[in-house]
């Protein structure tokens, strides 16, 4: 059994905003799946899907951004899912729009979410597939970016890069995250 979570901030005000990429990938997924993710569990809206992989357990955290960790651990504890089978997919300043990177495991850089995670759970070792919304700018300038919708440009952009992650996510789920970290890092 797998757990993937999308990083984001609940309400329709942060929907579209770059900080909620990783809800924006949840919602993709899920419809390519054919689910809605929406059943209340573990502090998030969750989904379950039987893939040819095993059941897969989608997961969007209610919490906001920076109390992410407190859903996951739920998550985790709830569902008996192991660290190195959740997966946490998340918007990333320091990538340029238009890629990815997966990681096996490693810190939570300066993402809020993601550290938050690694305090909750104990471990830094769970794979994850950062999606970039760069540029990188200066931490004023960083909050009002980050909560910024995207043009219609960068949104063309960005699909290139859900499209990219999703398939990232099959391969690690199958078990070959190093076939995806080759082809997308």
């Amino acid at each position: 059994m797998w757990a993937v979570v999308g990083l984001g901030n609940p309400g329709r005000k942060y929907s579209e905003t770059r900080h909620n990429v990783g809800f924006i990938f949840i919602k993709q997924i899920a419809k390519i799946w054919q689910v809605k993710v929406k059943k209340r569990k573990f502090l998030s809206k969750t989904a379950e899907v039987k893939t040819s992989q095993g059941k897969v357990i989608l997961a969007m955290p209610q919490t906001y951004m920076n109390r992410s960790g407190a859903a996951v651990q739920e998550l985790l504890q709830g569902s008996g899912i192991r660290p190195e089978k959740l997966i946490v997919v998340y918007d990333d300043l320091d990538l340029p729009l238009g890629e990815i990177r997966i990681r096996k495991e490693g810190s939570g850089g300066r993402h809020k979410g993601v550290n938050s995670i690694i305090q909750e759970i104990g471990t830094k070792s769970f794979p994850r597939i950062r999606i970039g919304i760069g540029p990188s700018l200066s931490e004023q300038e960083t909050t009002d970016f980050v909560l910024s919708p995207f043009s219609r440009e960068e949104r063309r952009i960005l699909e290139d890069s859900l499209n990219k992650a999703q398939e990232a996510l099959k391969m690690i789920i199958a078990g070959e995250i190093e076939k995806a970290m080759n082809c997308y890092n």
